[in-house]
This record gives structure tokens, C-alpha cells and sequence, in this order.
């Protein structure tokens, strides 16, 4: 992990694999961070921290192995990289994902179980606001995509957010924040921040 940034602007990464990495990398600069798009190992070893957008993650998953990233990410993760995962993040970063497509793979590293497209389809997509005792008021407004849901939090993950049938979209643990959601896309940057905050002290 690098440690040439200063704390006030800390060099962030955005997996650029596939997916919308470019909202985020437009969210993180605009609060200050320097953020770069990552592809490659030797990417992955400058920065303090890394979000991994929404997208496909079977795809994800695929291209990371292909771009020989996914054993470092895994290394930079289990050595305490702050990272943000949304939507498929999120699935990339659990431990159990339910309904994956045959041989797809995680990152791992969250305490979780997830399922994929647990909403449905891209017409099942839908808005709400969640309030999200961490950061505060007012409540966050969300947009879920296509979204997964974890289905179970374990013993060394925290929820931050719930729906109000009581499904879990939004987790913490040490290093990482996972939301099923895209705060990237509404222009709420408080996860962010609170990702940033992370990488700040890491």
C-alpha cells in the first residue's frame, strides 16, 4: 500500500474492469481525494484505498482473474486496504454469494451472505430512503440497480442500513463498507466520505 500521499489527499483506485467506475472516480475527486482508474497489479500497489463499482460481477470476477488482479486484491483486502464496494462491489467482496453463475468467484474478505439480483430484473429497479444511523440526518436516498441483498450478516460484519421489510443493504466491517445500492448516481457522496474517513486514518 502506498504511503506517499498526504492524508489530506489520499491517491484512492476505482476498479476499472467494467462497470461504472468513472461516477466514482468524478465522486472521489470532488471530495478531494486524487482518484485513478485501476486495471493492473502495479496500479493496485500505489494507492490507499480502492472502491469497486457496480456493474456485473460475474464479468468482474472474470476479468479480474484474466488481468492476473484478483490474488492482489485479495492480499491488499486481507492486509487491511479500506476498500467500498456498491451493488456489485458488494458481491465481489462477500464471503458467500447465492445464486452465482457456475465457477464465479469473490474477492472475499466480508463476513456476509449475499444474493445476486435478489430484486430482479433492471425494470424491477426501484428508489427509497434509508436512514443510516452512522451518518446521520438526513436520510440517504438510494437506487438500487438490479441490487443484491445480504441475505445473512455474520459475527464480524455490522449493518448500517436496512429496508423496512428488515433486509439488510448497506454493512461495515473494519476495513470495508458494502452497499447494495449506487450512491455514486444521486449525487450522495456521505459514503464516500465515510469511505475516505477510512483511508484517511488507515
Amino acid at each position: 500500500m502506498a504511503g506517499s500521499s498526504t492524508a489530506q489527499r489520499p491517491l484512492v483506485g476505482v476498479l476499472a474492469l467494467q462497470g461504472d467506475f468513472r461516477e466514482h472516480l468524478a465522486v472521489l475527486n470532488g471530495l478531494g481525494a486524487e482518484a485513478i482508474p485501476v486495471k493492473r497489479p502495479e496500479e493496485l500497489e500505489r494507492i490507499n484505498g480502492l472502491v469497486i463499482p457496480g456493474g456485473e460481477s460475474s464479468v468482474m470476477d472474470k476479468l479480474s482473474r484474466m488481468f492476473g488482479l484478483a490474488e492482489p486484491l485479495k492480499a491488499a483486502i486481507s492486509s487491511g486496504m479500506p476498500v467500498y464496494g456498491t451493488c456489485a462491489g458488494l458481491i465481489m467482496l462477500a464471503d458467500t454469494v447465492l445464486d452465482a453463475i457456475d465457477g464465479q468467484q469473490t474477492l472475499g474478505g466480508f463476513d456476509l451472505v449475499v444474493r445476486r439480483n435478489a430484486f430482479g430484473s433492471q425494470l424491477d429497479s426501484f428508489e427509497t430512503d434509508l436512514d443510516v444511523p452512522v451518518l446521520g440526518d438526513p436520510p440517504v436516498h438510494a437506487v438500487f440497480i438490479r441490487a443484491p441483498i445480504v441475505e445473512a450478516v455474520g459475527e464480524k460484519a455490522t449493518a448500517l442500513a436496512a429496508l423496512a421489510d428488515g433486509r439488510v443493504v448497506a454493512v461495515e466491517q473494519g476495513n470495508l463498507v458494502g452497499t447494495s445500492f449506487h450512491p455514486e448516481i444521486t449525487g450522495e457522496t456521505r459514503f464516500h466520505e465515510y469511505f475516505l474517513a477510512k483511508v484517511r486514518s488507515a
